[in-house]
Parts: structure tokens; C-alpha cells; sequence
């Protein structure tokens, strides 16, 4: 059955394969650049993100050659209330927010998916390299590029109406397909970092838009080890940056354990003292093939983007998802996602809010 397919397409090379292996299978295909910046450089140059202008362009040249229609989609004043003030206000919070998750649900599947339906189109196509079965999440095939994790807070709704070609595919496959494609962005890099602080400073930016404020970074005992301008500049599992004079008596190096945001305080310790295995998440998303764990679901966790996947036991106790590891994680900072896999199954995620 043909589709009318709007494909997402950010000007790299994921996207632009994406939207042309859904055109070659017959579909109705119509491509869309989402321009996310009132001032495209403000963001990023030199084709490490997906908000400048090269990027549109690259994204316009792989429409053409591709052969479907190609529209820009001003989405610069709901990104920055979604993604950029979002992002700010977490790291205030005392939290670790991931915008690249966050533009996926706000942005990409459901500022762009509600327009999409509403002009008529059937799905919605993008480059990320996760697989969809049946309406089941699971994880891509190549294990080092997998983005199942940063898809895991959308709803079975949303799974409905989007496709993702890629899933099946290693990237050097892509990165090959599109150079017999004729596609210019074939070796276009990868981007990297968060695209829309310029220079890769988050500490730089987050002070520029919640200014200075002088704080202390304490021990586990409370004794006062050094000052810092913000406690915002860090985050939990952190060990570099913190500048501290005085050195450990066992030599080790230091990790920040906690943020208070409220006393403005950091406290920082041994890698040991990071070790949790009890978590608590908020705002879950029940995705997956099953229904939600009312008694305790043998399960994994991954607990960051390409980050280590654990074996545990979750259980929905009313809006809370409680976890329970059974080997202990470190650099659990709250405000990430917690996605859960059966397998290479998504199941579904939750915001992680504290842990022990």
C-alpha cells in the first residue's frame, strides 16, 4: 500500500537515504528541512549539527537528486520554548537533560507529526538507525550507531505513523548506498555535541543565560574543598573541571556526587560513593509489547545514550517506575532517561528523578 510520507530530513547523510529508500519503495514522498534557529549561525557551522545553513542546503541537493518535492519548515520558536529553555531550566534544576531525546519528542514527533497528520500524510520518515516491527521499537542492527535509546520516550501512537529505513542497515552501508545514489553528503560527517551551543561550551552557555553565582563544593562530610561559579557547570559522574586545590589523601581522583541547586552546593567524592542500584523515574512511557509492570518485570535498563545496559527489575508503583539494578551503575544524574529493553526490545522509559 502506497503512504503519503513526509521524510524529516536534517541535510546528513541518514536522513537523505532514509527519505530515498521510501520513495524508491513506491511511496508518496515529500521532504521537509526543519529549520530550528531564528539565526541558523548562531548554531552550528562546518556541518557538525543540523541547524545551519548548509545543512538546509545539503538536505534541498539530496531532494533533487532523489526526485520528490522539498519544503522548509520554520520550527525556530517551538524548538527554543522545547529544547533550548528546557535544557536551561533542567541544569538550573539541578538535573542533566538530554536535548537530542527531547527534540525527538517535542520537535520531530509531535510539533512535526501533528502537522503531518493534519496535511494529510500518513507517517512520518526519518534517518535514525532503530528498528520498527510491527509497531515494536527495537534496537538497529549496528550496535555502535543504535538510537533506540533517544527514541524511547515516544508513544505507541506516535510509533504508529513513523518509519525508520535505516534500521536494518550498518552505517557504512548507508554511507555506501548513498554514494551509489549519487548523494553529495555520503562522507558529510557525522554531527556531534549539542547543536545549538555553538562551540561546544555548555558551561559557557548555561552561564551566559543564568549568570554567576558563587557556591561551594564539599565532601562527603560537608568540609568545604573549593568554590565554584555555578553549580549548573556540572554534572553528576563528572571528575574533570573541578579545580580543586586540595588533593585527595589516597591520591584518587574526585567525581561530583550531587547538586543542590537550592544552596548553590557540589559535593564530590570517590568513584565508589557514585554506585547506585535503586532508581526512581518519572513520567514513564509504556511502549512496548506488553503491558505495564503492575509486579516486578525482569528486564535491562540503559540509563544514557550509548551508555551500559543493565539487568533489573522494574515495577510501575502508580505514576513512579521504580528500578531495581542488579549490579550497581554509576553517574546516575537525574533528568536522564531511563529506556527499558527486553532484549533489543523497547519497552518503554521514564525521567530518571533520583536514586540510591
Amino acid at each position: 500500500m502506497s503512504l503519503r510520507v513526509l521524510a524529516a530530513m536534517s541535510g546528513g547523510v541518514d536522513s537523505a537515504v532514509a527519505a530515498a529508500r521510501i520513495a524508491e519503495a513506491g511511496h508518496d514522498v515529500t521532504g521537509v528541512h526543519l529549520a530550528l534557529s531564528a539565526n541558523p549561525q548562531s548554531y552550528r557551522t562546518g556541518a557538525r549539527g543540523c541547524c545551519t545553513l548548509e545543512d538546509s542546503r545539503d538536505a534541498r541537493r539530496a531532494a533533487d537528486v532523489i526526485g520528490i518535492p522539498f519544503y522548509v519548515w520554520d520550527m525556530a520558536e517551538r524548538f527554543h520554548r522545547d529544547v533550548v529553555e528546557d535544557f536551561v531550566s533542567e541544569y538550573a534544576a539541578g538535573r542533566t537533560p538530554n536535548p537530542c531525546l527531547r527534540c525527538n519528542e517535542k520537535i520531530k514527533f509531535e510539533a512535526v507529526l501533528d502537522r503531518a497528520l493534519a496535511l494529510g500524510f500518513d507517517a512520518v520518515a526519518t534517518g535514525h538507525h532503530a528498528r520498527l516491527e510491527g509497531g515494536v521499537l527495537r534496537r538497529s542492527v549496528d550496535s555502535g550507531k543504535d538510537q533506540s535509546y533517544v527514541l524511547g520516550v515516544l508513544t505507541r501512537e506516535q510509533l504508529s505513523h513513523a518509519i525508520f529505513p535505516l534500521g536494518g542497515s550498518t552505517k557504512a552501508e548507508v554511507r555506501e548506498e548513498a554514494a551509489a545514489r549519487g548523494l553529495t553528503v555520503a562522507d558529510k560527517p557525522d554531527s556531534h555535541d549539542i547543536c545549538f551551543i555553538a562551540d561546544g561550551d555548555t558551561r559557557g552557555f548555561l552561564a551566559e543565560r543564568l549568570g554567576s553565582e558563587s557556591g561551594p563544593i564539599v565532601d562527603e562530610s560537608g568540609a568545604v574543598l573549593g568554590t565554584h561559579g555555578g553549580a549548573y557547570g556540572f554534572t553528576v559522574g563528572q571528575r574533570k573541571g573541578l579545580h580543586l586545590d586540595r588533593p585527595t589523601p589516597d591520591g584518587r581522583p574526585r567525581y561530583v556526587l550531587s547538586i543542590e541547586p537550592v544552596s548553590n552546593t557540589v559535593t564530590v567524592g570517590p568513584r565508589s560513593s557514585l554506585q547506585v542500584t535503586s532508581i526512581a523515574a518519572e513520567r514513564p512511557v509504556w511502549n512496548g509489547p506488553v503491558t505495564e509492570p503492575r509486579a516486578p518485570l525482569a528486564c535491562q535498563v540503559q540509563l544514557r545514550a550509548h551508555g551500559e545496559v543493565y539487568d533489573c527489575r522494574a515495577q510501575l508503583s502508580g505514576d513512579v517506575l521504580h528500578i531495581e539494578l542488579d549490579t550497581p551503575a554509576t553517574g546516575v544524574a537525574a533528568g536522564q532517561a531511563a529506556v527499558l529493553y527486553d532484549g533489543d526490545v523497547v519497552l518503554g522509559s521514564a525521567t530518571i528523578a533520583s536514586s540510591s
